[in-house]
């Protein structure tokens, strides 16, 4: 009889225990100041990684204020409020520092608050970019993620419900071993509420070999978490994506082959849980009994070692009979330009009566780095908002945006249409809020993708229509301007 996860505990400390310590002798701590200022508009942070000594100039690098597709949410709509919530990695006029920034797109008036400015990152870096939650009682909550042990991590609340004008910082704990320990460092966060049951985090982890192990956490209060568990920690480490829909949650994720480097990443596994993690099981049903640390299991979806390809992956979504829709980009290698080829933008979903599954490319594109959503529109009825076109900075993330329809479930898709044209910066990360209105449908920004430049906040709604967010500003409530 295999035994559900919750009961690998000590596996899983054992795992991390050593990472945990490094954590603790490394993380330098930064002065615990919630800023809760106003900014002055929308300013997105432009950040690069990796110089190439070539016309792409970076291996990747833009608007990142939306960055990077492992965390999740960036806007949450709530229909109490009739607003959507959002926040985004923002800067000052100089691109200096990261400012963790929340605002609302307020559905009846179309208007968008002025953000706040919670905290500042002290760094620039656009790995440790804000994600969102609302918890039951209308609290906003802000969790600042941090790349790897070198800064620590955050949890702000809101001081009151379904507003912004000011968090506090929550002074949270985890269960180390079974002693409370300060939960002050986690990167790649994805985090879930439910009214009865708190919150479950999905994050990852670095351990003594800089390998990127994957696990979840929960907490009742955002205060007090549990002991992190593992799900995945194979060869080099993971990269994850996740979803929420009813009481399941969805996680997909890829590895990183020994002795490759972590620009390399590969092949597509999934796992999902419908009693908030007490127990992970494939979509036939295997229970995992513990984490996977070999790259040929139980959660394997599709192996593209054989075709010796890189694995992106975008979103993670359901169809409306729950089963899952993951979306990625397959390339020949990590380095920006046409020698890798065309970016082809995979499909993965079930085909019902066989629960096999399907790989469908929709389109191609030009950069690993093209990031965007997938929508489940119901009746069969898929949309991807996506980059998939090329900008002005080609074979650098990003490009126009466009939208692609499927009205059969996912077989046979057609671009319906081109959301941005002839732009000055390449657009990239397009993020789909959970719960999504459909005037504020998908969140983004732009940005030179070859040198440093200012970077626009956009949205779009559901029929298409593109909206940028002002970049100054010093009134309460700012208006959008629509893009003709």
């Amino acid at each position: 009889m295999k035994l559900p996860l919750t009961l690998t505990h000590f596996t899983s400390f054992l795992l991390i225990f050593f990472s945990y310590c490094v954590v603790a002798q490394q993380s330098k701590p930064v002065a615990k100041t919630i800023l809760n200022t106003k900014a002055n508009g929308f300013k997105g942070i432009w950040y690069m990684i990796q110089p190439t000594g070539n016309e792409y100039a970076f291996k990747y690098s833009g608007g990142l204020g939306t960055y990077p597709a492992n965390h999740r949410p960036f806007a949450i709509y709530v229909k109490e409020a009739n607003k959507t919530f959002f926040c985004y990695g923002g800067t000052d006029e100089n691109n200096s520092t990261l400012l963790h920034s929340v605002s609302y797109y307020d559905h009846r008036t179309k208007k968008v608050a002025n953000p706040t400015i919670v905290l500042d990152k002290k760094t620039v870096d656009a790995h440790d970019n804000p994600v969102i939650s609302i918890d039951a009682e209308g609290y906003v909550w802000i969790f600042s993620t941090s790349h790897g042990v070198e800064r620590p991590s955050y949890i702000s609340r809101s001081k009151r419900p379904y507003d912004i004008e000011e968090f506090e910082l929550v002074e949270a704990t985890e269960l180390v071993g079974g002693v409370k320990k300060p939960f002050t460092n986690f990167s790649y966060f994805q985090v879930y509420h439910d009214k009865n049951k708190g919150f479950l985090a999905l994050f990852s982890r670095y351990d003594a070999k800089h390998r990127r192990v994957i696990g979840y956490n929960t907490s009742k209060d955002g205060k007090n978490w549990d002991e992190w568990k593992v799900l995945a920690n194979i060869e080099g480490g993971h990269y994850q994506v996740s979803a929420l829909a009813g009481n399941k949650i969805g996680v997909a994720f890829d590895f990183h082959p020994n002795g490759k480097g972590l620009d390399y990443r590969t092949n597509l596994y999934y796992l999902e849980s419908s009693d908030w993690g007490q127990s992970w099981h494939t979509v036939d049903q295997q229970l995992l009994d513990g984490p996977l640390t070999e790259r040929e299991n139980i959660a394997l979806v599709q192996d593209f070692t054989t075709d010796k390809l890189n694995n992106y992956l975008l979103d993670i979504n359901f169809d409306e009979k729950g089963n899952p829709l993951i979306l990625s980009v397959t390339s020949k290698g990590p380095q920006p330009g046409p020698q890798n080829g065309t970016r082809d933008w995979h499909l993965f979903h079930l085909e019902q009566k066989s629960r096999k599954w399907i790989n469908t490319v929709v389109t191609s594109s030009d950069s690993n780095y093209d990031m965007g959503s997938i929508y489940n529109e119901g009746n069969g009825k898929l949309r991807i908002i996506g980059p998939t076109e090329t900008g002005p900075q080609a074979f650098n993330p990003g490009g126009e945006i466009a939208a692609w329809v499927s009205k059969d479930a996912g077989s046979r898709w057609t671009r319906e249409k081109l959301l941005t044209r002839k732009s000055a910066r390449n657009h990239s990360y397009v993020r789909r809020p959970n719960n999504a209105s459909g005037d504020f449908y998908g969140l983004w920004a732009d940005g030179d993708g070859r040198k440093e430049s200012k970077s626009y906040i956009y949205f779009t709604n559901r029929k298409g229509e593109v909206f940028r967010l002002p970049s100054s500003g010093t009134t309460e409530f700012l208006t959008p301007e629509k893009l003709r």
